[in-house]
């Protein structure tokens, strides 16, 4: 069973940094795919990054291309979310996210993916 736990979140001057981390676990395959969403009070949930052990790819949100970096530790099976240059709009619970086939990220530029497998979530606070 894919396990997924989130951690990292607190609160966050504007213009501070945060970095989220994703334990995974209880993958069949090393190939994978590991992604981030997240949800705000009153707002759609909204991919914001993912990373792919099959083909090394890489996806941001326009939102956050440029001040979100995400990346993999493949020893400690835990992928991280480096978020810089935050802003009060990227307040939001953000969870982590998984699928049991598509392994890539391609589905991430449609709108409508919604993934198999999510994690608790962790809360993201950006105010002064």
């Amino acid at each position: 069973q894919v396990q997924l736990v989130e951690s990292g979140g607190g609160l966050v001057q504007p213009g501070g940094s945060l970095r989220l981390s994703c334990a995974a676990s209880g993958f069949t395959s090393d190939d994978y795919h590991i992604g981030w969403f997240r949800q705000a009070p009153g707002k759609e949930r909204e991919g914001v990054s993912c990373l792919s052990t099959w083909d090394g790819s890489t996806w941001y949100a326009d939102s956050v291309r440029g001040r979100f970096t995400i990346s993999r530790d493949n020893a400690k099976n835990t992928v991280y979310l480096q978020m810089s240059s935050l802003k009060p709009e990227d307040t939001a619970v953000y969870y982590c996210v998984t699928d049991a086939i598509l392994r890539g990220c391609r589905q991430y530029y449609s709108s409508s993916y919604s993934p198999e497998y999510w994690g608790q979530g962790t809360q993201v606070t950006v105010s002064s």
